[in-house]
């Protein structure tokens, strides 16, 4: 367990956890089960879901196979192709279908690194005229990156995975959630081929966020 587990738990009493239902999904033509929780925090605009896909016999106390996904309604929803989120979203519930313990938690509050879609609207209208990401969000008066998870190492608190292996390509990310009591035994890159109209953000993330891409 964590060191400061009980530092994580007291994080916890915040957020209310009793919603869970079973959501039948189709993935890639075929239609799968998954376990669904949502989770609000204090301040109702602060909603995240898990979707987990359980081991059983042997396989019910693998490690983890965790995704914490930051919303995106531009690409998770409409594809777009200025980013990388949906291909990440799309790779991530493919290896956790495949996984024992596999957990997609999805942090919808998350928008635009954490400064929300109107915002990022804006950025993106800056992005148009030359700026890269990060100048973008600080010519605004932005954060480069608002996002807390926080509530993410609550959720897999609640879930019962302290122990994870994590994929993403964002270091600070790790930290963070070890910081929050979460135990990272190791990171699994989720790399995607850029494209025409995401390779500078791409480049942007390596180069200035160090995102390991």
């Amino acid at each position: 367990m964590p060191a400061d587990k009980k530092a994580l738990k007291a994080v916890a009493l915040d957020i209310d956890w009793s919603a869970q239902t079973l959501l039948p999904i189709e993935f890639d033509g075929r239609e799968v089960t998954l376990e669904a929780r949502a989770y609000q925090a204090e301040d109702p605009a602060n909603q995240a879901m898990a979707l987990i896909h359980r081991g059983t016999g042997a396989d019910a106390d693998a490690m983890a196979s965790v995704r914490v996904h930051s919303g995106c309604v531009t690409g998770d929803i409409f594809h777009s192709l200025r980013c990388d989120c949906y291909a990440q979203l799309q790779e991530a519930l493919k290896r956790i279908l495949d996984l024992p313990n596999g957990v997609l938690i999805y942090l919808p509050y998350h928008e635009g690194r954490g400064i929300g879609l109107f915002k990022k609207i804006q950025t993106y209208a800056l992005q148009d005229q030359g700026l890269d990401t990060v100048d973008a969000n600080l010519h605004i008066g932005a954060p480069i990156d608002a996002r807390d998870y926080s509530m993410a190492a609550c959720i897999l608190d609640d879930l019962g995975f302290t122990r994870i292996r994590l994929m993403t390509n964002n270091p600070a990310k790790v930290t963070a959630l070890e910081a929050a009591g979460i135990d990272v035994a190791e990171r699994v890159p989720l790399v995607i081929e850029p494209g025409a109209h995401n390779e500078r953000y791409l480049e942007t993330k390596r180069r200035r966020m160090r995102h390991e891409i």
